[in-house]
């Protein structure tokens, strides 16, 4: 049977989450935590996410993100292949990291949204990673992040819109201080109801009130009659930005497209261009190496992985002058 497609459209808030390959320990060590980390905070810069919440236990994650542009689908196999990657180096194995297919479920910004919020900043008590009163300084939770304080002292790619909803609370130094009090008591009293909500927010495909519900089955209705799911129109939109992108960099770096044809595959102003759109937007390795003439796709993430460790100077310095010119 085939699968269902994704609901992607702009603005939607999803939680997200997936698990370890035969319930793999994914994150059982620093490294890999930190690995999916970092990539999460690629993946956010790449496909322009809003990240409200993320946590990582032994062997599973969960985020609640916002997709301004509608590339949920897209963004999360990249962040996963990425991950996936990193770890086999660090284990030497091979094979799948991930369960098949992981849940993607439309949340109501809001109340609902700050629920889910919550639900997964108290997952590391729930696995019984550390204690209620230690919440905040669980290492592999954004709540780490948004207890420094205001958006100055967390990374870029996080965002608390959610925070009003968790009792009116600033985005503040001391909001966050009366945030984390409060789901301190929250995550240590059974009775709160905390971990039924975020059960229930782990199940089904959309929650939130009956007019987000409504326009959800509307928008669902809409996107199978016209057999594409949302994937045409978000598509042309983002193949924009990007041929916007290819060609600002293309001008900065004073190198006409016309010439990708005739330059060889990894030519470094090529390298360095599909590196750049890489870094700034959700450009796939076919689309790439289709408008730069790089080979097979799979080359294309060979020779930014070359450009990137240092192995391709010269690539590295057309970099360099994309970034004085057109933005790092």
């Amino acid at each position: 049977m085939a699968r269902t497609p994704r609901i992607e459209f702009e603005g939607a808030v999803y939680h997200v989450f997936n698990q370890g390959h035969d319930r793999t320990d994914l994150f059982a060590t620093a490294d890999a935590a930190q690995a999916f980390v970092e990539g999460l905070g690629e993946a956010a810069g790449r496909m322009r996410w809003r990240i409200h919440a993320f946590c990582l236990t032994r062997n599973r994650y969960h985020l609640a993100l916002e997709t301004p542009h509608g590339n949920l689908a897209n963004g999360v196999h990249w962040l996963q292949s990425a991950f996936g990657n990193r770890f086999h180096r660090f284990r030497g194995g091979k094979g799948r990291a991930f369960r098949d297919r992981y849940r993607a479920i439309l949340v109501e910004p809001g109340a609902v949204l700050s629920d889910l919020v919550d639900g997964i900043h108290a997952e590391p008590v729930r696995a019984g990673l550390v204690g209620a009163d230690q919440i905040a300084s669980f290492r592999w939770s954004s709540l780490r992040h948004f207890a420094r304080g205001g958006p100055d002292r967390r990374p870029a790619w996080l965002c608390a819109d959610w925070l009003p909803g968790s009792g009116g609370l600033p985005d503040t130094e001391a909001g966050w201080r009366d945030a984390v009090s409060r789901l301190r008591r929250i995550a240590a009293d059974p009775g709160s109801g905390l971990s039924g909500r975020f059960d229930l927010l782990s199940r089904g495909w959309a929650h939130g009130g009956e007019a987000f519900l409504r326009r959800c089955r509307e928008e669902a209705g809409r996107l199978s009659a016209a057999g594409d799911w949302g994937g045409s129109p978000l598509s042309a939109g983002n193949r924009r930005e990007w041929e916007t992108r290819l060609e600002a960099g293309a001008r900065a770096l004073e190198r006409p497209l016309s010439a990708a044809a005739a330059d060889p595959k990894s030519a470094p102003w090529k390298v360095a261009l599909a590196a750049w759109l890489k870094r700034h937007t959700s450009a796939t390795n076919r689309w790439l190496t289709e408008r730069l003439n790089m080979g097979p796709p799979d080359a294309v993430s060979r020779y930014v992985g070359e450009a990137g460790d240092g192995r391709r100077p010269a690539a590295r310095e057309f970099l360099s002058t994309l970034a004085a010119t057109v933005g790092n």
